[in-house]
């Protein structure tokens, strides 16, 4: 797959068959619609093109908003729509300049001048251009006179799916992580690299990796212990993660760390991967670290029984 971060870095493809959006958690409504893409595509032997947005619309229209999380960085998107077979993901910066563009104009300088669109795949209810007034009944009134044509997801197909970029945040920040999952269609994930902490997991005999996480929009789930497996390299390790203040320690800062199983090697400056299966129990302060060491041995137990 090729990333443009410039939509004048694109240069026109034979056959373009086009979607827009923010796909954050390219979740499993969103596959219906590539989906569709990639066997039009496939039908006349033309390319697949994804038009994005970053910073996310919300960021730049409503910046006193913050605590807008997003299931997906915007790495983590790409590598999600690469593996779904895309050819081309256009990353356009939004800006107000862009928020303020016409229907029109962002239908015929955008899609038409630049990509050169000769299918548009879209939502029933997508919205674009100037106060989001540009919709699908003007996608519809353009096509002859651009010479593309529009296939429309409808309203029943969507519904069906009944999911949304909102409901996965919800179901994450409320212990629902296995709801989440079922919405996305694969495990919730988070990618960050491993710094030093202060080695008591190590003292305890359940040494940490600490995880640093370097976007700060990236969603990060409730407090609490987690079933997951986690990615080193290319091999893959079953562990539990645990997201908190460690009030037992009575520390001042939320960590995000996993004790890997099985695992004995030096990974610090490396970027892992923690794929989330499982909600264990809520984070509360133990008397002591002994007590904390033993029921770190009951959710060990617990979370083998969860991923076996």
């Amino acid at each position: 797959m090729k990333i443009y971060h410039n939509i004048n870095d694109f240069k026109p493809v034979k056959n373009a068959v086009v979607t827009i959006g923010t796909f954050d958690g390219v979740h499993i409504g969103h596959r219906k619609i590539i989906a569709t893409l990639c066997e039009l595509a496939k039908q006349t032997g033309g390319e697949t093109v994804i038009l994005t947005f970053f910073p996310h619309p919300r960021m730049i229209l409503h910046p006193e908003d913050q605590d807008i999380k997003l299931i997906t960085t915007i790495d983590e998107k790409a590598q999600l729509l690469e593996g779904l077979g895309i050819d081309h993901l256009i990353v356009t910066p939004f800006s107000r300049d862009f928020s303020n563009l016409s229907a029109l104009e962002y239908i015929h300088d955008v899609l038409v001048a630049r990509i050169g669109v000769k299918k548009i795949v879209i939502g029933y209810d997508h919205r674009f251009g100037k106060d989001r007034k540009g919709g699908l009944e003007d996608l519809q009134r353009l096509s002859k006179e651009f010479e593309y044509d529009v296939i429309e997801i409808p309203e029943q197909d969507i519904n069906d799916v009944a999911v949304s970029s909102t409901k996965i945040r919800e179901a994450l920040l409320s212990d629902q992580i296995a709801l989440a999952n079922q919405y996305l269609g694969y495990p919730f994930f988070i990618s960050g690299k491993v710094i030093r902490g202060d080695q008591i997991g190590r003292q305890i005999g359940y040494p940490t990796a600490n995880i640093l996480v370097g976007e700060t929009y990236k969603l990060i789930p409730a407090d609490g212990i987690f079933a997951v497996t986690v990615n080193v390299g290319d091999k893959l390790y079953q562990g539990m993660a645990y997201i908190g203040h460690r009030p037992t320690i009575n520390g001042m800062t939320r960590n995000i760390e996993v004790n890997i199983f099985d695992f004995d090697h030096d990974i610090y400056e490396q970027t892992i991967r923690i794929n989330f299966h499982h909600f264990v129990r809520s984070d509360f302060k133990f008397e002591s670290l002994d007590e904390l060491k033993l029921q770190l041995a009951k959710d060990r137990l617990d979370v083998l029984k969860l991923l076996s």
